[in-house]
């Protein structure tokens, strides 16, 4: 990934952190039987969070992958959970 003007190593460090919530409470998704829906929220909440600070910095094509990613993650939810 080249860091841009606009994209330092701090937000690089931080759109990996939400990544890795993001991913974690996908994964505790499974594992819950009564948190399911609380770990969907953070998942979506971090995603966004990534997206939106992807976007700012210019890394369109990690936002994109972030989004689709999102996507992802909506349908699981709505095909298992609800």
């Amino acid at each position: 990934m080249t860091l841009t003007p606009d994209y330092t190593e701090y937000d690089e460090a931080q759109l990996k952190e939400l990544e890795a919530i993001a991913e974690d409470a996908y994964d505790k998704m499974y594992d819950s039987e009564q948190n399911y829906r609380q770990y969907y929220a953070t998942a979506k909440d971090a995603y966004y969070d990534a997206i939106e600070l992807a976007a700012k910095c210019g890394q369109d094509e990690l936002a994109t992958r972030f989004k689709n990613r999102l996507i992802h993650i909506k349908n699981v939810f709505r095909s298992q959970f609800s």
